[in-house]
Parts: C-alpha cells; sequence; structure tokens
C-alpha cells in the first residue's frame, strides 16, 4: 500500500491506526450489492458518544448532491431527538475509519478542527473519503472478497459555554390530580401521572406521610421532572409553578406556594417538605379520602451546553 495515494484535503489529517474505532464499527458484506440494489445512500444503527446519538453514513458510490462519483463518501450524522432545546448547538471533533484487510490496520480521517452539530446542520464529514478506484482495488485491502469495514470515533468539545434561551411569551400549563384513597397510600411517595409545560413532561410528587424535616408532621409536595436522565449534558430548565391544594371550604382557603427554580438532570426536584401540617391537612382538605392537588407550570427559559 505503499505507493497508494490520497487526495489531499485541507483540514483534514491522514494517519494509520493499530487500534479499532472507539465508538463504532459498521461492516458491510457484498458491498457491490449496495449500487445493484439503488441503495445510494446508507445510514448505520445508532450508536453513543458524549451523551448523544450517532449514525455512520455511507454513499457507496459518492454523494450525489455534491456532485461526487468517483469517490466513497462517508459522513458522521447526529440523531435528531426532540427532547433537545430550542437552539442546540453540539461541537464536535470526530475521526472515520476504514479497514486495511491486508495490513490489519486502519486508515483514518480526522477533522483538525471541530465541527458544529445543530437542526440545520446534522451531518458532517467527507465527500471524498477515498476514490472508488483505490477502494475498489483489492489489492489495497479496503475491499475484500466484497466486504469492508468502516469505524467512528466523536469527542465532543468542552468548556465552550453555553446557550440560555428565554420565552417571550411562555404559556402556564395547568395539571389536576385527584387523588383518591389517601389513607391507604402505603408509598413514602406518589406520583401523579406526567404532564407537559414548555416541551418537557412533569409530574407532581406527593408525601403523605412527610420528607425530609416534615417527616412525620407534615403532608410535602414537590414538583419534578418526569424523565430528567434523557436531557442532554448542561441542560437546565427555569421553570415558575405553583402547588395547591384545594380546601373543602371554598377556593379562598385553598393552600398554595410559588416558587421559580432551575431543574436540571441532578436538580430535578422542588418543593415544600412541610407544605402544611398533617392535622390541618386532614381536618379541611381531605374529603371522603380524597384530595385535589394542582400544579400550575411555566418555563421561561432552557439553557444548554454550546
Amino acid at each position: 500500500m505503499g505507493s497508494l495515494s490520497f487526495d489531499v484535503q485541507e483540514g483534514v489529517s491522514r494517519l494509520i491506526s493499530a487500534a479499532p474505532p472507539t465508538h463504532y464499527n459498521l461492516k458491510i458484506n457484498n458491498f457491490s450489492s449496495l449500487a445493484k440494489n439503488s441503495i445510494d445512500r446508507y445510514e448505520s444503527g445508532e450508536f453513543q458518544a458524549g451523551g448523544y446519538k450517532w449514525k455512520l453514513v455511507v454513499y457507496p458510490n459518492g454523494n450525489k448532491n455534491k456532485n461526487e462519483k468517483e469517490h466513497v463518501s462517508v459522513y458522521l450524522a447526529m440523531v435528531k431527538e426532540n427532547s433537545l432545546p430550542t437552539g442546540w448547538q453540539v461541537y464536535a471533533k470526530f475521526s472515520l475509519f476504514l479497514l486495511d484487510q491486508n495490513n490489519d490496520n486502519y486508515i483514518v480521517l480526522r477533522l483538525e478542527r471541530e465541527r458544529r452539530f445543530n437542526r440545520s446542520k446534522l451531518e458532517w464529514g467527507f465527500d471524498k473519503f477515498i476514490s472508488l478506484k483505490a477502494f475498489n482495488e483489492e489489492s489495497n485491502g479496503f475491499l475484500v472478497d466484497d466486504t469492508c469495514e468502516f469505524g467512528a470515533e466523536v469527542f465532543l468539545s468542552t468548556g465552550k459555554g453555553e446557550c440560555l434561551s428565554m420565552s417571550k411569551d411562555a404559556i402556564m400549563n395547568k395539571h389536576v390530580w385527584r387523588v383518591e384513597n389517601f389513607s391507604k397510600l402505603v408509598a413514602a411517595g406518589n406520583d401523579s401521572i406526567t404532564f407537559n409545560a414548555g416541551d418537557h413532561t412533569w409530574k407532581i410528587k406527593l408525601y403523605p406521610r412527610g420528607k425530609g424535616n416534615g417527616l412525620g408532621t407534615h403532608l410535602s409536595l414537590y414538583l419534578a421532572l418526569s424523565n430528567p436522565t434523557t436531557l442532554p449534558p448542561g441542560t437546565k430548565i427555569y421553570a415558575n409553578f405553583t402547588l395547591r391544594v384545594l380546601c373543602r371550604l371554598g377556593s379562598e382557603y385553598d393552600h398554595y406556594a410559588k416558587v421559580s427554580k432551575w431543574f436540571s438532570a441532578s436538580d430535578y426536584e422542588h418543593g415544600w417538605s412541610r407544605f402544611m401540617t398533617l392535622p390541618y391537612f386532614t381536618g379541611y382538605f381531605l374529603i371522603t379520602d380524597t384530595c385535589t392537588v394542582e400544579a400550575e407550570v411555566t418555563v421561561h427559559g432552557v439553557a444548554g451546553a454550546l
């Protein structure tokens, strides 16, 4: 392979690696069948790197959208997810691999600077990954017995900062939870069904015998993100919320508390451990072993890593 020449591409480093790619391998058997079956673009399955989901994208006879016909085109694509906040951006450096089966090592094309992935640009890579002539020459070791193997490594940049997106016209969302058979609640904490507010899902958490410094003496009430582990790294949500328990004497006697807090994957629950004393609750807010809890949630802003 010593005489094999590659296109010189500005901003791209080429090296030989004995180590396989860290994050993903894509092996393709009967590679020539892709073109025979009019598969001009192949997307791999999803893989995770840096807290995000990615795919490898291979154009076996070149990316026609880039007027490329003489090279294999290979790209890294970020999987678009609805959970990503408005205006999100991810900066990443990545390398794409091609196995040299004759020498049991990899040709690696590496971008010398990071690329910015966002909703309008989900895919970066190489229009001219390797010429079809060099790729198809079996003596070069890239396509042997009509089999080849690609790979990817993805490394996210750190220390880029964050983007805070505030809402101009934030909408308040209200959820009503009717809690029946209160005296029969056996769990320490009880959750409402999930509800939506500001493109995120939430739940009310009720501790019938208290929590923390309210344990045994107070009703404890909290608002929580329903699935905080799905938040992209560095995401924070600023929300104003009111939690209210309806009084049987009338709405003017309802007991409520209001606050604004930042929610995140590590700080996903906020509320009051001493929301109200248990005797006060059972005397005025519990009717035939049933109470009604309301949450009013307004998401005013979302911050995420650049």
